[in-house]
């Protein structure tokens, strides 16, 4: 079947019948896909609110799935996105959510496995403009733009571990931006996000992830 050219692209966004369901859509997938340490083996889509309604017609399904695989929003790639992923392997689907409505009107959730077995869920929203945020990883609650150099280290909620991570960053001169941390519960697992104006290391994650109370760390440059 053949494509309409919703994805002709005149600088960092997508020429389209929406910014919101091209260029966000592609930048919310490339976010998520940024905070992985392997290959995407598969993928699946949740959609919600206009995205599910008007996805496949807006081309939002194509620009998920480009952004998935590391394509920016500017990539002329993404409209054969569906071709390049079977090539490559990668097992993708999309469900349209229509009973939910508790959510912002551009919502993805993302249910990703990589090459490796290990498995990550990401709720992110285009919110106007191309801009994004990601609202929820693994189901807890956060936000997260990835418009700076960050960090994503998921711990313990433990005393100390905040102290240990910022002493770290300020022996490796890393200036934090800003530093929000999100938790399922007292005592469960935490989301640390830090954000920099540095880049931060693969060293200096190394350094944190010698905390015993740090269970993973997400390295995004920006």
């Amino acid at each position: 079947m053949a494509f309409i050219s919703v994805f002709e692209v005149i600088g960092p966004n997508m020429v389209g019948p929406s910014s919101s369901h091209t260029a966000g859509a592609a930048s919310i997938a490339r976010l998520a896909w940024r905070m992985l340490h392997n290959k995407v083996k598969s993928v699946h889509f949740t959609l919600y609110g206009s995205f599910a309604r008007t996805y496949q017609g807006h081309g939002t399904d194509r620009a998920l799935l480009g952004g998935m695989m590391g394509f920016k929003t500017d990539d002329v790639r993404i409209r054969d996105s569906f071709e390049i992923a079977e090539k490559e392997g990668i097992e993708f689907s999309f469900s349209a959510n229509t009973i939910e409505t508790d959510v912002h009107p551009n919502t993805v959730d993302m249910e990703i496995e990589d090459i490796t077995g290990r498995k990550l869920t990401v709720r992110g929203e285009s919110i106007g403009g191309g801009k994004v945020r990601l609202t929820r990883i693994n189901g807890v609650k956060v936000l997260f733009t990835g418009e700076y150099h960050s960090l994503i280290v998921v711990h313990k909620d433990h005393p100390g571990v905040i102290a240990n991570v910022t002493t770290v960053l300020s022996k490796c001169k890393v200036n934090i931006a800003y530093l929000r941390v999100y938790r399922e519960n007292k005592g469960g697992i935490a989301y640390m996000i830090i954000e920099s104006d540095e880049e931060i290391t693969p060293n200096t994650v190394e350094e944190i992830e010698k905390n015993g109370f740090v269970k993973d760390t997400m390295l995004i440059r920006r």
